[in-house]
């Protein structure tokens, strides 16, 4: 077992952070780059600037939820189309057309490869939740 105070850097993989998407609100990275992978850890509608939760509705969250993964993006160089695979947790499956609209307009062209999956419960009552992998 690693000792918790060792910051030993792998030299397998870079810890991916930027300051225009939202801080980890946990013991977590905002990704992992790994190869020519980036990992990226699932984004809430949190509004990076206030560190609260943004929109009160399906729509709103994930528009917010879109930002923050184009802000991780960026901060590598990339853009949705470097997304090759994507998780949406909804707190609600009934509300899939409204957030699958969001997500049409944001992977306008060659979508990503995708699950979607509905979850009892979310952090800070988030209503959707996305995690992406990326390709360099």
């Amino acid at each position: 077992m690693k000792d918790k105070k060792s910051k030993k850097k792998d030299s397998f993989r870079t810890v991916v952070s930027t300051p225009n998407a939202p801080k980890a609100i946990g013991p977590y990275s905002q990704g992992i780059e790994l190869k020519k992978l980036i990992f990226f850890s699932g984004q809430i509608a949190i509004d990076p600037a206030t560190g609260e939760l943004s929109g009160k509705d399906f729509t709103a969250q994930t528009k917010q939820v879109l930002k923050n993964i184009d802000a991780l993006l960026a901060s590598k160089g990339l853009t949705s189309a470097n997304v090759v695979k994507s998780t949406i947790f909804l707190t609600d499956m009934s509300k899939f057309a409204e957030v699958n609209a969001e997500y049409a307009n944001y992977f306008s062209f060659e979508p990503p490869a995708r699950s979607c999956v509905e979850v009892s419960a979310l952090p800070m009552g988030a209503l959707v939740e996305i995690e992406i992998i990326a390709t360099l």
